[in-house]
């Protein structure tokens, strides 16, 4: 029977709680180890479960009955709310406990059938019009199903809290000015924000950015968000809305991804997390959930947060097939990587500085990727028209900015520098300064290497690819092999030559006169009746005839060469003469012993009756001479 005397609600005396009453306790519910003193008929008039388990004990009723709740949804806290509403009291519906006393009511059987507007009808009513309709209180639902997840799935909380939130995120906000129900009733009828019942005049905005919503789902549980993901996926969301969340999401759990996310973290957009708590996440399930939500998308910003990603799987040793995935993504999209992303650390017990192996690895997943972009390519046999041409050109250019980063490692086996130069193909470097540049700081790091090792390494270089610059400097460093110097040496002859004969050719079609281009009317005839191919054999034909023109121009420019030289020769013979002993003394004035005739007649000269006469006579003959011996220059 009920009890005779004034409700006047319960008491706590340590772990006990008793209802205020006359009539003795006849009931103990033990939940969560505290003891609740009640009386049967109010329990049994509202809860299934409780009558049935009375009415199948044996023991007798005249005794106080005891019975326990093991895993009893929400725990004590819960189970004072059920037994004051059995009592009669008002119940308080919030989004923070209306899971647990909807959960509570299921496992008690509160139903219709036992009581007229029964909790469960009640908790099913708050919950379906006033819970699903707000995003804050949905939110704080989805937060508060975690504890009794399986009873939450079974009464399809947890799916119609996905749905309502993926709706929200899915509607445009500014068809009907949501979210108006976050302010609930701050809001007026004229749409202001209300203050302490005043109308503040200030409207709320209609128009929100695409990820106000990234905050607020990020304080769900790592199972909740992925089951979150999921339903936003099939709502037809975005893929870089969903992959905003998902970086979001993963920024804020994941403390490492900071330091390389540098300028991307900015005030988080949020509606409903001022009063919801983090969750508590582990960071490797994390990582490993993450790596199977992530879309398909390529970008600069995305392939950094993967790069980041990675370490952070590095560092917390997360299983294999997460990893696998990370380096797949990457490496399909690794011409938007950046050289610092590259240089991930060697967390190892690995004597090398960086990972190297990690980034082979996804070298060869990226041309796994190209080489079936290009088998499906018409244009594949072209590498400059190729449409992989430009991401595998970039490609080559990181690789060999890579290489020639960890090249200066002590540490790292010239094996590992052949296989990190040798995974992209020939076609990809069009020259190879860049690999000569990181050789070169190998050879320097690396002095006590083999002239074999030394040798070895030098052929992952075509030096026939090196522009004139690096050409001069390999033939002048002394850390390469001589075989290797010499082949830099006859490769910058042929370069050399090369660029002469086409200097000659391009002053040849200058002084050239213009030929006219006339087509006689049977030849342009011909021409259109053939195809292609006749074309390409007529350009092979004037290339040809160009050819030998430049042969003979060469030819007759090593014949005028020949003659400059001999030329110079005779020159420097006339000099020698005009240098001579004899000539300077003369012009000395001193006389040397006759030799000649010609000295003994400048000595019968000599004996004319006036030597001023005389010295000046043989001062003019000596500048006579000396005008002609200079006439040769």
């Amino acid at each position: 029977m009920a009890p005779a005397a004034k409700v006047t609600g319960f008491r706590r005396e340590g772990n006990d709680w008793f209802y205020n009453a006359t009539l003795p306790s006849d009931i103990t519910v033990v939940v969560d180890g505290v003891n609740f003193h009640l009386h049967k008929f109010p329990l049994v008039s509202r809860c299934g479960r409780i009558s049935k388990i009375i009415e199948e004990s044996e023991e007798s009723t005249d005794g106080n009955f005891i019975t326990t709740f093991e895993d009893f949804p929400g725990g004590s806290e819960t189970f004072l709310v059920i037994i004051k509403f059995c009592y009669g009291g008002r119940v308080e519906f919030t989004a923070r406990n209306i899971v647990m006393v909807y959960c509570a009511a299921d496992h008690l059987e509160m139903t219709d059938e036992h009581g007229e507007d029964n909790l469960l009808s009640k908790s099913e009513g708050f919950f379906h019009n006033n819970v699903l309709k707000n995003w804050k209180d949905c939110l704080l639902a989805l937060q508060s199903c975690e504890p009794v997840i399986s009873r939450a799935d079974k009464l399809q909380i947890v799916s119609r809290c996905l749905n309502a939130v993926s709706v929200m995120v899915c509607t445009d906000p500014s068809l009907f000015g949501w979210p108006m129900l976050m302010y609930g009733s701050l809001q007026s009828p004229g749409g202001s924000i209300l203050w302490n019942g005043i109308n503040t005049g200030a409207k709320i905005q209609s128009t929100m950015e695409s990820d106000w919503w990234y905050e607020d789902i990020s304080y769900l549980s790592v199972h909740l968000f992925e089951r979150l993901i999921h339903t936003m996926e099939g709502k037809g969301i975005k893929p870089e809305n969903l992959a905003g969340a998902i970086m979001h999401y993963c920024r804020k759990y994941l403390p490492g991804l900071g330091r390389w996310q540098g300028g991307q973290s900015g005030k988080p957009r949020t509606v409903a997390s001022f009063s919801m708590t983090p969750a508590a996440v582990d960071q490797k399930v994390l990582l490993e959930s993450v790596t199977k939500l992530l879309p398909e998308k390529k970008g600069t910003l995305f392939c950094r947060f993967l790069l980041g990603l990675l370490r952070v799987a590095l560092i917390l040793g997360v299983n294999h097939t997460c990893q696998d995935s990370l380096e797949r993504r990457i490496g399909v999209q690794l011409d938007q990587a950046t050289l610092d992303g590259l240089l991930i650390p060697c967390y190892s017990d690995s004597d090398t500085l960086y990972n190297t192996d990690c980034v082979e690895r996804m070298i060869h997943h990226f041309m796994s990727s190209e080489s079936r972009l290009t088998s499906l390519s018409p244009s594949s046999f072209d590498l400059e028209t190729s449409p992989s041409s430009g991401p595998l050109k970039r490609v080559a250019k990181l690789v060999d900015g890579y290489i020639a980063e960890v090249a200066s490692d002590v540490n790292l086996k010239p094996n590992k520098m052949r296989l990190l130069a040798e995974a992209l193909p020939e076609s990809s470097r069009s020259l190879h300064d860049g690999l000569y540049r990181a050789l070169d700081i190998y050879l320097k790091e690396h002095p006590w290497l083999p002239e074999k090792d030394k040798e070895q390494l030098c052929n992952i270089i075509d030096f026939r690819k090196l522009s004139i610059d690096a050409c001069a400097h390999a033939s002048q460093n002394e850390r390469l092999p001589l075989r290797v110097v010499l082949q830099v040496l006859f490769f910058e002859q042929l370069q050399l030559r090369a660029a002469l004969a086409g200097c000659l050719h391009v002053l040849d079609a200058e002084t050239a006169p213009p030929v006219p281009m006339t087509v006689p009317s049977d030849m342009a005839g011909q021409i259109l009746q053939r195809d292609g191919w006749m074309t390409v054999a007529r350009a092979n034909q004037v290339l040809k005839v160009d050819m030998e023109r430049m042969r003979s121009r060469v030819g007759e420019l090593e014949e005028e060469f020949t003659k400059i030289k001999q030329e110079m020769k005779r020159v420097a013979k006339s000099y020698s003469s005009i240098s001579s002993p004899r000539f300077i003394a003369r012009r000395m004035g001193c006389n040397l012993l006759p030799q000649s005739s010609e000295a003994q007649t400048d000595v019968v000269e000599s004996t004319a009756p006036t030597p001023r006469a005389s010295g000046e006579h043989g001062r003019l003959s000596l500048q006579s001479r000396h005008r002609k011996s200079f006439s040769l220059f």
